[in-house]
């Protein structure tokens, strides 16, 4: 069997919510590694443009996340404040210990792509930090430690290293898989 999928992610990420979901419906999270990546910073990397400030591109976006959230029986609606600076969402994911990573992992993906919350306001966010049992003030500190602030932006360089330019990503056997449609790919290279 061969090792862990990484799963290269970022919360402002529709495709990444809805790959997550599907992993989720699978029953298959605990064969995937979770690497936070910031998504603008990979764009800004690789010189891409997000959809998201090309109109055409965005209206098919928000178009085909509600097909295959449909298709795949997936709750999801599109949030109005799209998009959002996740910087300290990510770094927040870092920061947080391991027991603690599923909860508040889908407690902003929920929030964000199923409730329809801006989960860059700090009430919102301290909401979601309540309800995962984690600290606002430990959790809002440990944002501006250089080494999580080091951590993330070493991660996104080492994606971008790697070829990686949107999320989400799946890599096994260093093979890249971009995109939520090509977990099924990522699945079978995993069962090799």
């Amino acid at each position: 069997m061969s090792k862990l999928i990484d799963f290269y992610f970022d919360f402002i990420s529709p495709y990444s919510y809805l790959a997550h979901k599907k992993i989720i419906n699978l029953d298959k999270r605990n064969i995937f590694n979770y690497k936070a990546v910031l998504l603008g910073g990979l764009h800004n990397l690789g010189g891409i443009t997000a959809p998201a400030f090309n109109e055409r591109k965005m209206k098919n976006m928000m178009n085909d996340c509600v097909l295959i959230a449909k298709k795949n029986n997936i709750p999801f609606k599109w949030n109005e404040k799209f998009p959002i600076n996740s910087l300290n969402l990510m770094r927040g994911f870092l920061l947080i210990s391991d027991n603690q990573k599923n909860r508040y992992f889908d407690a902003c993906f929920n929030a964000y792509w199923q409730n329809n919350i801006d989960i860059s306001k700090d009430e919102n966010v301290k909401k979601i930090l309540t309800d995962c049992k984690i600290s606002y003030d430990f959790f809002s500190s440990g944002c501006k430690d250089q080494n999580i602030k080091e951590k993330l932006k070493k991660l996104t360089n080492d994606a971008f290293n790697k070829d990686i330019f949107g999320a989400p990503t799946f890599v096994i056997n260093d093979k890249i898989f971009w995109g939520q449609d090509r977990l099924d790919y990522a699945l079978d290279e995993y069962n090799l």
